[in-house]
C-alpha cells in the first residue's frame, strides 16, 4: 500500500503561540488566499518555492552546475541570476550544493508516518505543558485527507490537536477533520466581504458559513484577528465581529478572541522570492491602539488577548 504524504514547507518546534502549551507546528503548503500582509509567502503555492538570499551568495556557480532545470545561471559578469519563469521541481540539489546557505527550497512531500515520528519526539513537553500539535500553513484544509491522517494518528496517541485555518474551504473538508481537532484557531480578517476580497483575493461568505457550522456544532473555536492600522482596526470592524459572535458568547466551545498585531516577519521572504511586498507604509498598531480594541471587546465580556510574536 502506498502511504499518504503531506506537502509541507516547515516544522517548528517549541511553539508557544498557536494553541495551549508547548506545541509542534507543521506548516502545510498551499493557500487559497493572498493576504497582503502574509508572513509565510513561501507557503502560498502548492509547488516548491525557491528562497534566495542575495547578500549571502558569493557567485561560486555550484548551484548552476547541479540544477537540472537551468534555473540558476551566471551572467557575463559572473553574477548569479535566477530564471523565475522556469519551474523548480524541488530536487534540492542547488540547496545542498550551496555552502553559503543562500538557497532554500520550500516545499516537500513527507510521509504521514515520518511526520508522526517528528511530532512524537516532544511528547514530554506536551504532557507537562498541556501542549500538542498544531497544523497550519499555508492552509491545512487544502489537504484535508493528509491533515485528517495526521490528526487522527495524534488523537489515537493522546496528543492534543489544533489547526490554524483561514476557513476558506469546502464544508466537507471542514467536517472531515472536525472530529479530530481539539481546537480551531480560526482567522477572521474582516466581516465586510468586499473589503475581504480587496485584502485577500477571496470573498468571506464561505469562511463565515464554516465558522457558524463549527460553533453551532459545538467544536472548540478561538477567533484570531490579524490587525493592521487603518485597514481593519476601526470601531465599525470590531463591532461587526462582535455582533456576529454574540449568539455564541455563552457557548463553552467559543474560546474567545486573539488579536494578532501586524509584524514585518514576512518582508524578507518576499525579497528572497523576488516578489513585491504589497503592504505600503507601516500599518503596525501602537500599544494604545491595541488597548483600545481590547477594551472594546472586553466591554461585551468576550475573552480576548493580544498575541505578540
Amino acid at each position: 500500500m502506498i502511504e499518504r504524504k503531506a506537502r509541507i514547507f516547515n516544522i517548528q518546534k517549541y511553539n508557544m503561540y498557536d494553541g495551549p502549551g508547548v506545541r509542534t507546528l507543521v506548516f502545510f503548503k498551499g493557500c487559497p488566499l493572498r493576504c497582503q500582509w502574509c508572513s509565510n509567502p513561501e507557503g502560498q503555492l502548492r509547488t516548491p518555492q525557491l528562497l534566495f538570499k542575495k547578500d549571502s551568495c558569493v557567485n561560486c556557480g555550484a548551484c548552476v552546475e547541479v540544477c537540472p532545470q537551468g534555473i540558476h545561471t551566471l551572467d557575463a559578469a559572473g553574477k548569479h541570476q535566477i530564471n523565475r519563469k522556469l519551474e523548480c521541481i524541488g530536487c534540492r540539489k542547488c540547496e545542498d550544493a550551496c555552502n553559503q546557505d543562500a538557497i532554500a527550497i520550500m516545499g516537500e512531500e513527507k510521509p504521514i508516518s515520518e511526520l508522526i515520528e517528528v511530532i512524537e519526539e516532544d511528547r514530554p513537553f506536551y504532557d507537562v505543558s498541556g501542549g500538542g500539535i498544531t497544523l497550519g500553513g499555508g492552509e491545512v484544509l487544502m489537504q484535508p485527507e493528509a491533515a485528517c491522517c495526521v490528526l487522527q494518528a495524534c488523537k489515537q496517541r493522546g496528543i492534543n490537536t489544533a489547526i490554524e485555518t483561514c476557513g476558506y474551504a469546502r464544508p466537507e473538508a471542514v467536517a472531515k477533520v472536525a472530529d479530530f481537532v481539539d481546537l480551531f484557531l480560526y482567522d477572521v480578517k474582516t466581516m465586510n466581504s468586499d473589503r475581504h476580497y480587496e485584502l485577500t483575493g477571496v470573498r468571506n461568505e464561505t469562511i463565515l458559513q464554516n465558522l457558524k457550522w463549527l460553533l453551532e456544532n459545538r467544536y472548540n473555536v478561538k477567533i484570531r484577528m490579524p490587525l493592521l492600522k487603518k485597514v481593519n482596526d476601526s470601531e465599525a470592524e470590531i463591532d461587526a465581529l462582535i455582533q456576529f459572535l454574540m449568539p455564541y458568547q455563552d457557548m463553552k466551545n467559543f474560546k474567545g478572541i486573539d488579536l494578532l498585531p501586524y509584524h514585518k516577519m514576512g518582508v524578507n521572504k518576499y525579497n528572497q522570492l523576488d516578489w513585491e511586498y504589497p503592504v505600503e507604509g507601516d500599518p503596525a498598531l501602537t500599544d494604545e491602539d491595541l488597548g483600545r480594541i481590547e477594551n472594546c471587546i472586553k466591554r461585551y465580556d468576550f475573552p480576548v488577548s493580544v498575541v505578540r510574536h
